[in-house]
């Protein structure tokens, strides 16, 4: 392939070098140890440089992320990619074994009684017999797992029906179906100014440009919304009302109505990631039941039941929706488990997963009472009900040293980089439900709450 033009940095490959994105990254630190990248030095734009190689830019975005991950670059929305200017001093040290705060996953609750429940539920599927394990279910899912999903949908949002409602392989299969079927191939999707890494990803890989729209201490800001529909021609918007990842935000009913008028205005269809929505026991209606004629409403069981079911349920504005997203479903994401499916549906008839539900609450408030205790509340963004906290960090403190200096102590968490689309505060996601037990837990938010105190050293070596 030709070269595009001389590029500031090209990376020294082996031809056995393993993954593309691995092997860049690889060059990236190998170029810093023998100085031929210094402090500062801005790698080239991924796409030129995907352009050089002649790769996907998302193999190249990949590297970047993993160098950003290795604490060798920084990313500086809107500037570029830098190989890293400053390093952290030591951190004080904490002995607490593998502590994890990155991946949020619902706290492990201990009841002995209900976990016996589950298993037996799931045992009981076997009643079956072979049509359950030697047959594919339907894309959508099945008629008695859709009915049982749209039983589960009817307590918050009237008029779920079979005929609308689809089950999928999680929620990320969900919004891979709907954002294939909604939008084409260099089309814009309005999304919050930080939204799921999960969408970017989705994005990145059906080349769907994101437009972010700004937010306040209440969600995403309407006018703000409604500039971007004007000026940006969205195809369509994304966003995440009940505890917003990562801020934990929940959108009040009077900004919901604010949002959906907009959305009225320029007709254009809301997909509503609602994840973390069966948490709290109190919360406004879903935009599905504010505007069913334009939301995709994808509920996601992973965080309020079990993430290894891998089970989401997608409502559609009507049948004609869900037919049409059927079809997308069959050429995307394929069909659910059925196993999953029927443990899903016999949890939901007997009355477990409602249980499960109030379980995995439970523990979260424990969990985010101690968090409220440990860490400084002025710079603590602290849901009601809900399992991570979005921690504000003081100055000089930028993400990025402060997840590099956790992560040299042993503890993972995530910084505002892997969320933003546009322009956001320095700030850290700090998942409550991670941790196997509450003291690790605490042992954890030590670790953070010690780092706070701390102030980055100046430097431009690399430890």
């Amino acid at each position: 392939m030709a070269k595009v033009r001389q590029l500031s940095w090209t990376p020294r490959l082996p031809a056995n070098r393993g993954p593309m994105y691995l092997a860049i990254a690889d060059a990236i630190g190998e170029d810093i140890q023998a100085g031929r990248l210094s402090s500062g030095d801005r790698l080239p734009p991924i796409r030129a440089l995907a352009d050089w190689l002649g790769i996907d830019f998302t193999t190249v975005t990949r590297a970047y992320a993993e160098a950003a991950r290795r604490e060798l670059v920084d990313a500086e929305v809107g500037r570029g990619t830098f190989v890293r200017k400053r390093a952290l001093s030591p951190p004080r040290a904490v002995t607490v074994g593998a502590v994890e705060m990155s991946m949020n996953h619902p706290p492990a609750f201990h009841d002995a009684a209900l976990l016996a429940r589950m298993w037996k539920g799931a045992r009981e599927v076997e009643d079956r017999g072979a049509e359950l394990l030697m047959r594919y279910q339907p894309p959508g899912g099945g008629p008695h797992d859709r009915d049982i999903a749209a039983h589960w949908l009817a307590a918050r949002i009237d008029g779920s029906t079979a005929e609308r409602t689809l089950v999928t392989s999680g929620l990320q299969g969900g919004l891979h179906s709907v954002m294939s079927m909604l939008l084409a191939p260099g089309d814009t999707l309005a999304v919050e100014s930080l939204t799921y890494p999960g969408v970017r990803a989705l994005a990145a890989l059906l080349r769907i440009r994101l437009v972010p729209v700004a937010m306040d201490e209440h969600g995403v800001q309407p006018d703000a919304l409604d500039a971007v529909c004007q000026s940006a021609g969205p195809k369509a918007f994304y966003c995440m009302p009940t505890l917003h990842n990562p801020t934990t935000i929940t959108m009040p009913l009077a900004r919901r109505e604010e949002v959906v008028a907009v959305m009225r205005r320029h007709n254009l269809p809301i997909i509503e990631d609602e994840d973390y929505g069966s948490l709290p026991s109190q919360r406004p209606p879903p935009l599905a039941a504010l505007a069913p004629e334009l939301t995709y409403h994808i509920a996601g069981l992973s965080k309020c039941l079990s993430p290894s079911l891998v089970v989401a349920f997608v409502l559609a504005p009507d049948a004609w929706s869900a037919a049409r997203l059927t079809s997308v479903m069959r050429a995307t994401s394929g069909t659910v488990s059925s196993l999953s499916a029927a443990v899903t549906s016999r949890w939901i008839e007997d009355g477990t997963a409602a249980q499960v539900v109030k379980a995995i609450r439970d523990e979260a408030l424990e969990r985010m009472g101690i968090a409220g205790r440990m860490l400084p509340r002025s710079q603590l963004i602290m849901p009601e009900e809900g399992f991570h906290v979005w921690l504000r960090l003081p100055e000089p403190w930028t993400s990025g040293e402060f997840v590099g200096g956790l992560r040299h102590a042993g503890l993972g968490v995530v910084g505002h980089e892997a969320f933003s689309v546009g322009p956001s505060p320095e700030a850290v996601r700090l998942a409550l439900g991670a941790s196997a037990t509450r003291e690790q837990l605490k042992s954890g938010l030590g670790m953070v709450a010690d780092l706070l105190v701390q102030v980055p050293m100046m430097s431009s070596t690399f430890m």
